[in-house]
């Protein structure tokens, strides 16, 4: 096979193009919906804890099921700060920030970064409803 400069250009272009875009990851500056990104994950991984007649909810008095549970928090208040992921406690227990006995989800696998990354955009892009 002949390599010709408008082969070498349109791949130099091309990688060019991913490198600058950074591949198939999102960038941080992309929108994280609730809907289509952050409810999967608490799907999969809290809400069979965090419903009515499981342990976390009968705990923390935290219900994941739904946008507005999320907001509401535990029986001590709020645990998602819009706009910084640092101070939310929702982010610190995801994340393993808290005590290790604390860490979500309690006596199963961690989420993984690409999940903890995902929640962490959302609530510093304000944790919306969309």
């Amino acid at each position: 096979m002949v390599i010709t400069r408008h082969h070498a250009k349109l791949a130099f272009a091309v990688l060019a193009a991913i490198l600058v875009s950074g591949g198939a990851r999102p960038s941080a500056a992309e929108p994280v919906s609730f809907a289509d990104d952050v409810m999967p994950i608490l799907q999969i991984r809290c809400v069979e804890c965090h419903k009515p007649g499981a342990e976390g909810l009968e705990k923390s008095g935290l219900d994941l099921r739904t946008y507005e549970g999320l907001m509401k928090g535990t029986k001590h208040g709020p645990i998602v700060v819009p706009g910084d992921a640092m101070v939310s406690n929702f982010n610190v227990l995801v994340e393993g920030r808290a005590d290790p006995s604390l860490r979500m989800p309690h006596n199963n696998r961690k989420l993984t970064r690409c999940e903890v990354d995902t929640l962490r955009r959302w609530v510093n892009h304000g944790a919306r409803n969309d």
